[in-house]
């Protein structure tokens, strides 16, 4: 067996022991059928499943929605499921084959710096451990895809002029790119940037062509359906920045709690940027500026682009929205580091800035590993008892009912309701009520009293908190869930609410007579 084939097989069964044992003993707490952590991958299942079997874009099959800010893999799902039929553990199978490529190109993309098997296992060990793969391949969502295309892209970027089919392969990621991630856009004004800057400007061009012009053509498309450029989620969360009476109150938020004093990018992507400043400085010391550039490419494309996601997307302890960057970081950084892994102690003793650095690093690793093991310790089992168990009550009883809801992957899913979404991720009603982080006010409790009735809503499934004291007065709150140790849901209490009061009574009795999980609480409120 040669050295890359050995180092792909260690590789490989070693993160498929580690998603095997976390994959046991989610089946052995959600009644031995696996349950993703997050309830965003039913989000997924429910466009996929509508789209393929109803060709209706949204989560319910009633209307379009644009929930999915991932459009091309909720598209490949529903491909799969037009294929082989409609089974929620497909994303799961789609992320190992994924899994499967990124081990594959790690491998082959490490082994051009080392020559022995043993450092190239301990670089694709630490980049998979650095972006939390596991956590990616399991969670049933587009990040593993996103990472295995900038792997992917990063390769063939490396053997860009050794032959053709390496710069197919690089344009072809950029397009898909932009489609599975929107945040996908920094890269490419980033690595647009830096091919400006030696000169590469017809590459800069055909890279900002190929990678925006797919993203404008869905922009397009969506805006013809519910009147934003963008996913409902990307319109709520995203940062915005308006020349209006707001506008040094967003530049505030853009650049102090988004970026400067947010926690989470210090856990993220400080000492990865400043390991490349190191080596920035250190170059610009003695090398011209067009060497310089040339020579640490990839640090500062990925540098500049951890501080375009920092200010303008979503950078928060999950580790999911950041893997690609991580992953990124760590192809950019190991081949710079070759020695750290082939000789440990000699490196320490010449580079002690750089190994203080990367211990740091590490002990970041270690800590994302331990807060993903919480939540792939019981992140299933907190959906499975609250979201999936609210999903089975609606479809027992209310399966073509009106609902409304806040979190509303599971519910769709495993449902055929008509949805009203208090967040906004699918009534795009809601997004003026929740973008640049509003708080509900009597303008939000006015409209809900007043949209629920006239549009004859019979029941609302809800985290009571989110309303902020500001639930309609016409409601009749009937029961609450409670769950045990939370770790990837919002809330540990559901509240049930009876809209159309005539039904208050057959409501409380359905929830009564329905069989809960033996570790959901229901209070009746009497």
């Amino acid at each position: 067996m040669s050295n890359v084939s050995k180092s792909w097989w260690i590789s490989f069964l070693i993160l498929a022991a580690v998603c095997l044992g976390y994959y046991i003993n989610t089946l052995y707490k959600t009644d031995f059928h696996y349950t993703y952590f997050i309830d965003d991958a039913y989000i997924h299942l429910a466009i996929a499943k509508n789209f393929a079997l109803h060709q209706v874009w949204g989560v319910t099959s009633h209307q379009f929605s644009s929930s999915s800010s991932a459009p091309f893999y909720t598209f490949l799902l529903s491909i799969f499921i037009s294929l082989f039929g409609n089974n929620d553990q497909l994303p799961l199978y789609v992320n190992l084959f994924f899994g499967i490529g990124v081990i594959y190109f790690l491998n082959k993309y490490y082994s051009a710096f080392f020559k022995d098997a043993k450092s190239v296992i301990c670089a694709v060990l630490f980049t998979v451990f650095f972006a939390v793969l596991h956590l990616q391949l399991l969670s049933g969502m587009e990040h593993l895809l996103h990472i295995l295309l900038i792997v992917m892209n990063i390769f063939c970027l490396n053997k860009l002029n050794q032959n053709k089919k390496y710069a197919v392969g690089f344009y072809i990621t950029i397009v898909l790119m932009g489609l599975v991630r929107f945040e996908s856009m920094f890269y490419f004004a980033a690595l647009a940037f830096c091919l400006i800057l030696m000169r590469k400007w017809k590459v800069a061009a055909i890279v900002i062509l190929t990678g925006f012009i797919p993203i404008a053509v869905f922009c397009y498309f969506n805006y013809q359906q519910d009147g934003y450029l963008f996913p409902n989620s990307v319109v709520i969360k995203g940062a915005k920045l308006s020349f209006d009476s707001h506008f040094f109150a967003r530049l505030k938020t853009i650049v102090f709690d988004n970026f400067l004093f947010n926690i989470s990018f210090y856990k993220v992507g400080f000492f990865p940027i400043l390991m490349c400043a190191v080596f920035l400085f250190r170059d610009f010391k003695k090398q011209s500026f067009d060497i310089v550039v040339k020579r640490n490419f990839l640090l500062t494309v990925f540098s500049l682009l951890m501080i375009g996601h920092s200010l303008f997307a979503d950078l928060k302890g999950g580790f999911r929205y950041e893997a690609y960057i991580l992953t990124g970081f760590s192809m950019a950084l190991i081949p710079k580091t070759t020695l750290f892994f082939q000789d440990f102690k000699a490196y320490i003793k010449k580079e002690r800035l750089i190994s203080f650095l990367i211990l740091i690093n590490f002990s970041l690793m270690i800590y994302k590993l331990i807060i993903s093991h919480m939540v792939l310790n019981d992140g299933g089992k907190n959906i499975h008892e609250q979201q999936v168990q609210s999903a089975k009550f609606l479809h027992q009883n209310y399966n073509q009912s009106k609902v409304v809801a806040n979190d509303i992957g599971a519910i769709t899913y495993y449902t055929d309701i008509h949805l009203f979404d208090i967040a906004g991720l699918a009534s795009k009603e809601m997004i003026p009520f929740n973008e640049n982080k509003a708080v509900f006010d009597d303008r939000f409790e006015i409209f809900l009293t007043e949209f629920s009735t006239k549009n004859q809503y019979d029941l609302a499934v809800v985290y009571e908190v989110w309303f902020g004291g500001r639930v309609p007065k016409s409601w009749k709150k009937v029961a609450t869930l409670k769950i045990k140790n939370k770790i990837t849901v919002a809330q540990d209490e559901v509240a049930i609410y009876c809209i159309n009061i005539e039904n208050l009574n057959v409501l409380k009795k359905n929830i009564q007579d329905f069989k809960w999980n033996k570790n959901v609480k229901v209070d009746i409120v009497e």
